[in-house]
């Protein structure tokens, strides 16, 4: 007889097991058909723990006075909900385990039974291929609504919540796949949309894609929904604040690209796309990450005066230098404003790109030809002298050399081959290559920018002047402060003229600062992230600019506020696009430093231990150890001194939890503590032949003083004994 997988308006019956998460779970949906052998339900936690018990019998005979006793596996085996080398375990020694029975039956005759405890708890039972098995008509057995419901928590909700993701999608056809069904998609559209399956994984409603239901709708639930985070998201200044080791600093990669690139886009990454696209918006320069320290100031963040050559005998002089917060204050500027183009990405991916200097940077008269030439919507070169290069016959690059050569000999300035190729081949670039339409990017330097134009005239000669007497019309598309090269280019410029290689270009970044003004898209966020916020003397790196960090003070703002600066003597403000985030070591002594002046224009948000994240290793409770720290650390000292889960995040085998005991715990307790081993003992479980030898000292002969109390010497293990972690895992 075939199963019947309709529903019963999503009635039946629930009971709820306690977790660490507080996770309601439906651990039976047949309270009106159990058996009077009913026995507590498993948690998804408890068999995990077994799985991985077994691969350390597998490994080194760990646990072998259990999972010796069994047999070969011969019908039934369970799929793993986590990611695992192996993914399939015999039913019975994981059942046994996770109940610490010395046997029991190992199919589905009764509740108790091995395949059957595992698929009441929301696991699938498989074969050694790791296919599903049939599940027999026995009234014990979930099934169903509340079947679907538990398999999409067990095998999607759980793991992308433990991950910490924002979001995970359940395709109906892959839940069908990974459970065995068939022809039943309209059951699990139905289970996963309706509000028992919300309720059951405590997710808001989800949205899903069209048709529907169909084998191809997704659902996707939004996980670890926190307020605050949100409200964090709107707000231009934010600090992410918690003790060391919590994930601060990788925090602000998720939330700088979120800021970026919207919380929808990063939901659909995993670890290693995020991190890609992290860095690429670092290398556009949308993304700018500087570190706090005691001796940073104001100078390398906002501006400072810094040595550039010189001409004659001055050597040098000292010229104003963009700091980190007023270079990436310039890129957001200047892509927050609008420009009268209509340049889209797909019309720029078809042109071609020429870079072509205008003068050098450091020299006053050239820079003042500069200033001429976007002034009058032109571009000149310097190369071909005071020849009218007009006449059509200078279509090719031949007759321009051949005339290069003829005047070089008619004036005796013989020798320089490599000139007149060179300057053939401006002439020829400038006049030739060079076509109506095409763009032009002028660099300030060889690594920033500070025009874009697009060509709108052919080739004229002035033979009124005597340098750069070569010119085309250009209409300027956006001129500004110079922004960094890698915003549009891959590389640094070179040369003086050349066309540029398209694939390297960055055609958003160019499109947004030439773009329609009609389009709102320029308005790219920008994000300085700013780790260690509170290791600086905020007073002084800051300046001035503390009061145009509020909201309301930025450029275009209700109410704007600029200021003189120092050294350039410009008038600055912050753009409305540039977010601020920061990180906080709550442990470090200097938060002092942190003045209510910085804590009133920033949002925070705390970044708590999480130690679900952790795993057990090699019998050790990783999760448990790090909650049992943190419990007494907070009893002893207070929440801002606690240990987070990355110190653990990479342990792997009991070697790798031991050397993070002793190289980073223990010493971070030492400081928590002030050396008070009595302390430390006390926290790492009151055991002194545990991590901690303490052995007692002597009075030194001659020393007539301090004999009335006993002192000891206390000194880390070098290696631990196999209890060591029991007093952390009681």
């Amino acid at each position: 007889m075939s199963r019947d997988w309709s529903f019963e308006q999503e009635d039946c019956a629930c009971a709820k097991v306690q977790e660490p998460e507080d996770i309601d779970r439906v651990v039976s949906a047949i309270s009106n058909r159990a058996s009077a052998q009913m026995v507590p339900a498993l948690s998804r936690d408890q068999i995990e723990a077994a799985m991985t018990a077994f691969e350390e019998y597998k490994d080194c005979g760990a646990h072998s006075e259990l999972f010796g006793s069994f047999g070969e596996p011969r019908d039934y085996w369970v799929r793993s909900s986590r990611e695992r080398e192996n993914r399939v375990y015999p039913t019975k020694p994981i059942v046994a385990f996770a109940r610490k029975l010395d046997g029991l039956n190992g199919g589905w005759s009764t509740i108790d039974s091995a395949a059957a405890a595992l698929h009441n708890a929301g696991f699938v039972v498989v074969n050694a291929e790791d296919q599903p098995v049939d599940v027999p008509e026995k009234d014990h057995l979930l099934s169903g609504a509340d079947r679907i419901r538990l398999c999409a928590l067990t095998y999607f909700i759980e793991p992308a919540r433990e991950k910490a993701a924002r979001t995970v999608s359940i395709r109906a056809g892959d839940l069908a796949a990974a459970m065995g069904l068939h022809d039943v998609f309209p059951n699990i559209c139905q289970a996963l949309g309706g509000e028992k399956f919300q309720k059951l994984a405590q997710v808001p409603p989800p949205t899903s894609t069209e048709p529907n239901p169909s084998s191809s709708t997704v659902f996707t639930f939004t996980l670890n929904a926190q307020p605050e985070a949100d409200t964090a998201m709107k707000t231009l200044n934010t600090i992410l604040y918690g003790p060391p080791g919590t994930g601060k600093t990788y925090a602000t990669f998720r939330k700088a690209v979120e800021i970026c690139d919207g919380p929808e886009a990063v939901a659909a990454m995993d670890g290693d796309t995020l991190k890609a696209r992290y860095a690429e918006l670092r290398e556009a320069g949308r993304i700018g990450f500087v570190t706090f320290h005691q001796s940073y100031s104001y100078e390398e963040f906002v501006e400072g005066l810094r040595p550039e050559g010189g001409d004659g005998e001055a050597g040098f002089t000292l010229e104003p230098r963009n700091g980190v917060l007023r270079e990436i204050a310039a890129s957001a500027h200047a892509l927050s404003r609008k420009a009268d183009s209509h340049a889209s990405r797909s019309d720029l991916a078809n042109a071609s790109f020429f870079k072509m200097s205008q003068g050098r940077k450091t020299s006053p008269d050239e820079a003042a030809i500069v200033e001429e030439c976007l002034d009058r919507g032109e571009i000149r070169l310097d190369r071909g002298g005071d020849l009218d290069w007009s006449d059509p016959e200078f279509g090719s690059k031949e007759k321009i050399q051949a005339t290069l050569a003829e005047r070089s000999s008619n004036t005796g300035d013989t020798g320089k081959d490599s000139h007149l190729t060179s300057d053939a081949n401006y002439i020829d670039l400038f006049r030739n290559r060079l076509k109506v339409g095409n763009y032009v990017i002028v660099p300030h330097g060889f690594h920033n920018f500070r025009a874009i134009g697009r060509v709108t005239g052919e080739y004229e000669f002035d033979k009124d002047s005597d340098v750069f007497s070569h010119r085309r019309k250009v209409d300027w598309l956006w001129r500004g402060e110079p922004l960094p090269v890698s915003q549009i280019y891959h590389i640094n410029f070179s040369k003086l003229f050349y066309r540029l290689d398209t694939s390297r270009l960055n055609l958003d970044t160019i499109a947004s600062l030439i773009s329609d003004p009609k389009s709102d898209h320029t308005k790219q966020p920008f994000v300085l992230v700013i780790d260690e916020i509170n290791r600086a003397n905020i007073s002084k790196v800051f300046g001035e600019l503390i009061t145009l960090l509020e909201e309301d003070k930025r450029a275009g703002a209700e109410n704007e506020v600029s200021v003189r600066l120092p050294y350039s003597g410009d008038d600055f403000t912050l753009p409305a696009n540039l977010h601020i985030l920061g990180t906080m070591n709550t442990a470090d002594r200097s938060i002092a430093l942190l003045d209510t002046a910085l804590r009133r224009r920033f949002h925070f948000e705390e970044t708590p231990p999480r130690p679900k994240l952790l795993k057990t290793v090699d019998g050790i409770d990783l999760p448990l150890l790090l909650t049992r720290l943190n419990q007494r650390i907070e009893y002893l000292v207070d929440r801002d001194h606690l240990i987070g889960h990355a110190f653990f995040i990479a342990c792997n085998t009991r070697d790798d939890v031991d050397t993070v005991m002793r190289r980073k715990v223990i010493p971070l307790l030492a400081e928590y503590f002030h050396e008070d081993w009595e302390h430390i003992v006390a926290v790492l479980g009151g055991k002194e032949q545990g991590f901690i030898a303490k052995e007692a000292l002597t009075v030194p002969p001659g020393l007539h003083i301090g004999m009335d109390e006993a002192r000891y010497r206390y000194t880390v293990r070098g290696s631990f004994p196999p209890d060591a972690y029991a007093g952390l895992q009681a």
